[in-house]
């Protein structure tokens, strides 16, 4: 990573236009997240060979793109930025682009050609890049002008664009500083990749590293005659690998794409370098490949599912493992369980007797000393490699974390005795560990032996960071407040996937006093996978089980109370949510001034799935929302309507984009494309509201009462007569309706917002009592699955 990502004296601004050459899976995905910022892109490939649109392998990208899970596309009208073109009949339109990025095939010959004719047309200063992983800066720009090799860099995306965080950047010894700049800016703030600089060598640095940590494993696990199941239980979880483990992320990615990896690092990489050692013939893999077993894309890869035979009970067929030995498919079959100290503790885990612990040294082992190898070669310092892999291969720790959590001086004795080269970096390190944290920031063993601060990009602020150097404000069992500076207060929410419970409320309820006395205003973020996955159903449900109504009608009302506080208080409240905000964390959302939403945020009221309605203010304030947008036709009906749909289907936006669309954020909300930027945003948001701040007025309601109700009740009785909805669906979307059209009330009345949360509180009070709900409560805890009773 280096120094922090500097964009010398260049604004995101300067790139207004963008063209993607070659609409591949990543070249038209790149176009795709450009478009998603806002920006227009041209993208353009070959002339079609047959038929007479000669633009239709670009078009036939971008249509491709409309139906393909996970969407490349965050909104519909994304997509209307990008046009499409060819390479024969409007290569001239670069001249009209700031950037243009290749995405061509990966052939040496084909790149240069194509640079010729770029060097022709585009104005100088024009940033070009290519999108390569396997061909040396160096090489692709042989030939070119001056010009040219000073526009000229490697930005290598990952892929699926719009969702993995990694680009790992490469400038040359010509790269102009301010165009590389420009492009970095970019990248950064419009197109929210954190920045890793690696140097011009093959591979770079996660495809490098990760394409032996693979081979390492694979070979590892055939020649000491694991199960793949153990591989991926040893070599997954307990190193901070996905869930997915070694062979299963094989499956994920393609099995097919091992042997092409190792043909391209080993056409590459200089002679001596540890990989060789893992290149042989694989038998069983050309097998699997050879008959369409290339892993999810295809008929299966080491694990597939039994599709000969009929499925069971519950719908699921039997998943099937490879035997690594005989190449057939049996049963997969849950390996024996860890040692507990093993789980967590690298150390116990390389020490375990037998195939536990020779495997996990021969992964860790070999790994990490050729990830420290690279420390200078591939990149300048520890962080860059720890950044790529974390980001590059969702790992949850470098290899230089994992290090310290394996003991630096012991990962280097253990390599002395059994003869192998210690790497420079890790004889500097001794025992000492790779990070510190020395006067509340958290800080890198560089090359020198000297600690420097861990770098963070311009204007980034984490909350990470503001623990290692301040104590909480006040903090419960499930929420805690910091001061972010400036006058700002930030709520953090800390319960499992961020649940909230009565111990958030009460210190919500805490927060208000606090921040008008001493403070400005008030963010709620925090920095896990997810914003909040709604009420802590499990607390819920044993309170069912003990009976205890009294205190599930008492989490419902103050969670209402402490909502109305935030949404009431005599200061700006700005939510900055990221991953999934779903049930409570929606309404969180929906009670607060503004939102500065990640891109990445998934938003919906979902209660009804597990047979609950929203009982902390959901349905007034999506009703007042959408009452009040520009596009909802008037009247009593179309904003029921809307949010009854929305409400009783569980509809979940699939971006920050979308839920804007859906009315779950506002047309004013801000979305911050980098997850890094999100609190620094938010904050400035929340700061910007300060002056003259008044709260909201409280909302009134005209509501349709009965004769709604039946229209309602109508539509979802279709739905049941088609099979789309449940006997418990009706009930449930009943139970909903009567708070949406207002109970008891008819047009000629005026329905307050304290009248809709009471008609909401009974509503989910009656469908708390309900033992429908209290299975499907016990499903959602046990599968994660919505029960369709």
């Amino acid at each position: 990573m280096g120094e922090p990502i500097k964009p010398e004296g260049v604004t995101p601004e300067s790139i207004k236009k963008v063209c993607v050459i070659g609409a591949g899976v990543m070249g038209a995905g790149i176009a795709a997240q450009v478009a998603n910022a806002g920006v227009p892109v041209l993208l353009l490939d070959v002339p079609a060979k047959e038929g007479d649109d000669r633009d239709a392998v670009a078009k036939g990208a971008v249509a491709k793109m409309l139906k393909t899970e996970p969407a490349p596309f965050m909104s519909k009208a994304a997509a209307k930025l990008v046009e499409t073109g060819n390479i024969d009949d409007h290569l001239a339109r670069v001249a009209e682009c700031d950037w243009i990025v290749e995405a061509i095939v990966e052939r040496l010959d084909i790149k240069q050609s194509l640079y010729a004719r770029l060097e022709q047309l585009k104005r100088p200063g024009t940033a070009v890049s290519s999108n390569t992983s396997t061909i040396p800066l160096e090489r692709l720009v042989e030939g070119r002008t001056e010009q040219f090799r000073r526009d000229f860099l490697i930005t290598h995306f990952f892929n699926p664009p719009r969702y993995m965080r990694l680009i790992e950047i490469v400038r040359g010894r010509d790269t102009d500083a301010g165009t590389a700049g420009k492009v970095e800016a970019f990248v950064d703030r419009f197109m929210g990749k954190r920045i890793v600089r690696a140097k011009d060598t093959p591979g770079f640095i996660a495809n490098r590293i990760g394409t032996y940590w693979l081979a390492v494993a694979v070979n590892g696990a055939i020649d000491q005659g694991l199960t793949v199941e153990e591989a991926d239980q040893i070599g997954g979880r307990p190193m901070g690998v996905p869930k997915t483990g070694i062979f299963a992320l094989i499956d994920l990615v393609g099995v097919d794409l091992m042997p092409l990896l190792a043909k391209s690092l080993s056409d590459t990489l200089p002679k001596g370098d540890p990989y060789f050692a893992t290149v042989r013939p694989l038998p069983l893999v050309d097998k699997m490949i050879a008959e369409g077993f290339t892993g999810r894309k295809g008929k299966g890869g080491f694990y597939r599912l039994d599709k000969s035979g009929a499925a069971g009970a519950d719908g699921k067929r039997t998943k099937l493992a490879i035997d690594l030995t005989t190449g057939e498919y049996r049963a997969e079959a849950k390996p024996e369980a860890l040692p507990p100290a093993a789980e967590k503790d690298l150390a116990a885990l390389v020490t375990v007797p037998g195939k536990v612990g020779d495997y996990a040294w021969t992964i860790l082992g070999h790994v990490l000393s050729y990830a420290a190898m690279l420390v200078g070669e591939a990149a300048d310092d520890v962080v860059a490699i720890d950044d790529a892999m974390k980001l590059g291969y969702n790992w949850k720790f470098g290899p230089f974390e994992l290090i310290d959590r394996l003991g630096p001086g012991k990962l280097a004795e253990r390599l002395r005795a059994e003869g192998r080269d210690v790497p420079a970096i890790l004889a500097t390190a001794g025992e000492r560990p790779f990070y510190r944290v020395e006067g509340g920031v958290r800080q890198y063993l560089g090359t020198d032996g000297t600690y420097r601060d861990v770098p963070r990009g311009e204007g980034v602020l984490l909350l990470e960071d503001i623990k290692l150097r301040t104590q909480p404000v006040a903090r419960s069992a499930s929420a805690a407040l910091w001061d972010i500076g400036d006058g700002v207060l930030c709520l953090e929410f800390t319960a499992k996937m961020n649940a909230l419970d009565g111990e958030v409320a009460a210190l919500i309820q805490q927060a208000i006093p606090l921040v008008q006395e001493k403070y400005k205003a008030l963010v709620v973020y925090n920095e896990g996978s997810n914003f909040s996955a709604g009420a802590n159903l499990g607390l819920a449900l044993f309170a069912v089980k003990a009976g205890a109504w009294g205190e599930i009608e008492k989490l419902i009302v103050g969670g209402q109370q402490a909502f109305k506080a935030l949404k009431y208080a005599p200061f700006p409240v700005v939510s900055a949510p990221a991953g999934m905000a779903l049930g409570g964390g929606c309404e969180v959302l929906l009670h607060s001034d503004a939102v500065q939403a990640h891109a990445e945020s998934y938003i919906g009221l979902v209660e009804a799935g597990v047979g609950l309605v929203p009982g902390w203010g959901g349905h007034g304030e999506l009703l007042d929302r959408l009452a009040k947008s520009k596009g909802m036709p008037r009247g009593p009906m179309p904003a029921v309507m809307k949010a009854f749909e929305l409400i009783s289907t569980a509809h979940v936006s699939r971006s920050a984009a979308q839920a804007k669309e859906m009315a779950f954020l506002r047309p004013s909300d801000g979305i911050t494309m980098n997850r890094d930027r999100l609190l620094a945003d938010a904050k400035a948001r929340a700061l910007a509201m300060v002056d003259g701040y008044t709260p909201p007025e409280p909302p009134t309601f005209r509501l349709p009462g009965a004769s709604g109700r039946t229209g309602l009740a109508g539509a979802v009785a279709d739905f049941r007569r088609k099979g789309v909805a449940t006997a418990y669906d009706e009930v449930v979307a009943g139970r909903l309706a009567n708070v949406l059209t207002g109970g008891e009330a008819d047009l000629v009345d005026t329905v307050t917002e304290q009248q809709l949360l009471d008609l909401e509180r009974d509503a989910f009070m009656e469908s708390a009592h309900d033992e429908r709900t209290h299975a499907r409560v016990e499903s959602m805890l046990m599968t994660g699955k919505p029960l369709r009773n």
